[in-house]
């Protein structure tokens, strides 16, 4: 039996939840909660298997529901029920933690395929998140194409496989100086503060690939 907290402020939705779950013979609805605070009690005191955490909600919200979790170490998987589907807001919340992000308007059996999928270690996003959220990475891989050289993206890819400024400058046959200038120039345009984060950006918007990718 999957053991499940419903964190929502809306008792009409969190009832008709609850009946839903509990009907599939997979599901105990062990707790519930009206607002975040109450939700981390719930999930500190019960330890569920999977928390439904709605992102608007009094107290503290879903992010910040997130965030706590994932500072406390539980091993209860928190899933987004929300009825925002804005990229930043879902880019948001997985990077705090959820392993599942699904819309409200969703049907009921998208939410069981979720909680099996979250189980298994496995990341759900609804359809229509998948579609919002890829459009986006497309629009932004165009983006990074349009403002890097083909030098600037040859260059990148160096940097990603873990070349040093005298390393790609011996690579390239140009100035260790020049190098710096491109490296300086493509950190302005991917709009990156450090190594780590042009590493992660040119991976994320497939300008290069990690070893081993």
């Amino acid at each position: 039996m999957i053991r499940v907290v419903i964190a929502e402020d809306h008792h009409i939705v969190r009832e008709g939840l609850r009946v839903l779950l509990e009907r599939t013979g997979e599901v105990e609805v062990v707790g519930e909660a009206s607002d975040g605070a109450q939700v981390l009690e719930l999930i500190r005191e019960l330890r569920p298997d999977v928390a439904i955490i709605d992102f608007a909600m009094p107290v503290l919200n879903g992010n910040q529901v997130l965030l706590r979790l994932k500072e406390g170490r539980y091993s209860t998987i928190p899933l987004v029920l929300s009825m925002y589907s804005e990229p930043g807001i879902v880019r948001e919340a997985l990077k705090n933690g959820a392993k599942g992000y699904l819309l409200k308007r969703s049907v009921f059996q998208e939410l069981m395929l979720a909680i099996r999928a979250c189980l298994n270690n496995e990341t759900y996003l609804s359809p229509a998140i998948s579609q919002v959220l890829f459009e986006v990475q497309t629009n932004e891989v165009d983006e990074a194409n349009k403002k890097l050289t083909p030098r600037e993206i040859e260059l990148l890819n160096l940097i990603v496989k873990g070349y040093k400024n005298r390393e790609i400058a011996k690579e390239l046959m140009i100035a260790v100086k020049t190098v710096e200038n491109h490296r300086a120039n493509i950190m302005k345009k991917l709009k990156v503060n450090n190594l780590a984060e042009l590493i992660a950006s040119a991976v994320r918007l497939g300008l290069a690939k990690l070893d081993g990718q």
